[in-house]
């Protein structure tokens, strides 16, 4: 199975079942939790507004939003002024959804970060929650910093000398990768492998330098444990939408990436780059 087939086997179940228990935003990755009576929506919106300003998106120009969602970050961009935001992704559903906005100065193609080539250097890079598809379970360890290097390499080359790179994925933490649920990897994020923060510190050495790393592993637990919540309430209407086995296949994945996130076995990352001088990388 092929990257672009894996993504659409996740994202493309259909917008409105995502639409019952995502946020209004449509955010489909870890939000930032300040205290016990905050919302979904003002975590999702402060993690938003987090990798907004790890780029300095409010002087910015161009920025580039590789694994672009359903397009809150590139909504933001363009609210802001920003020239230019274009955004990737492999889901023929979520690029529909983002064109149906019709956002200023956006532009969404379903395109993989291999086969891109932008016309014009950017201010800034954002990737949230794409890190994660990149490797898959049958790449040595070599091969998956081979793999993250020439992603890095890449951004890079499209960067101004004085641009910045928000990242934010899940990576392993206190279990290897043969102790993955077998049942995220064949049945919800087929044909994919997290990442290490050693693996991603080792690709990037000599591309980018690391300006800071948070890691928000109990937020994503939160998180999970919201969506998880949301969708019970409307699992009647979640049924009628996708069926009773994709509904169950959601809320056992969602459970079961909470408690993987509560225990440490797999941990939250966000991470700024700061590229080094040299851009022509390929």
């Amino acid at each position: 199975m092929d990257a672009a087939t894996a993504i659409r086997h996740h994202y493309d179940v259909g917008n409105s079942f995502f639409g019952l228990w995502l946020d209004k935003s449509l955010t489909y990755s870890c939000a930032i939790r300040e205290g016990t009576h905050d919302t979904l929506e003002a975590a999702q919106e402060r993690k938003l507004r987090f990798h907004l300003d790890a780029v300095r998106a409010g002087s910015a120009t161009r920025v580039l939003d590789i694994g672009c969602g359903w397009g809150a970050i590139l909504k933001r961009l363009s609210a802001s002024g920003v020239e230019r935001a274009e955004g990737l992704t492999l889901s023929d559903e979520q690029a529909a959804y983002v064109r149906s906005r019709e956002y200023r100065g956006v532009d969404v193609r379903v395109e993989n970060w291999l086969d891109y080539e932008p016309d014009a250097r950017f201010d800034g890079i954002i990737s949230i929650g794409a890190f994660e598809h990149f490797a898959t379970p049958d790449d040595s360890t070599a091969e998956k910093i081979g793999v993250y290097h020439h992603f890095f390499s890449r951004c890079r080359s499209w960067l101004h000398d004085d641009g910045l790179m928000s990242l934010q994925t899940i990576a392993y933490a206190n279990m290897s990768r043969e102790s993955a649920n077998q049942f995220v990897q064949h049945d919800i994020f087929p044909n994919a492998d997290l990442p290490t923060f050693a693996e991603i510190a080792a690709a990037a050495e000599g591309v980018f330098e690391v300006q800071s790393v948070h890691n928000g592993r109990l937020d994503y637990a939160w998180t999970c444990e919201e969506w998880a919540r949301r969708l019970r309430r409307h699992r009647s209407a979640a049924v009628d939408l996708v069926g009773a086995d994709v509904v169950a296949r959601y809320e056992r994945y969602l459970k079961l990436s909470a408690l993987g996130f509560r225990m440490g076995k797999i941990c939250l990352l966000r991470i700024v780059f700061r590229p080094y001088g040299d851009r022509h990388f390929r």
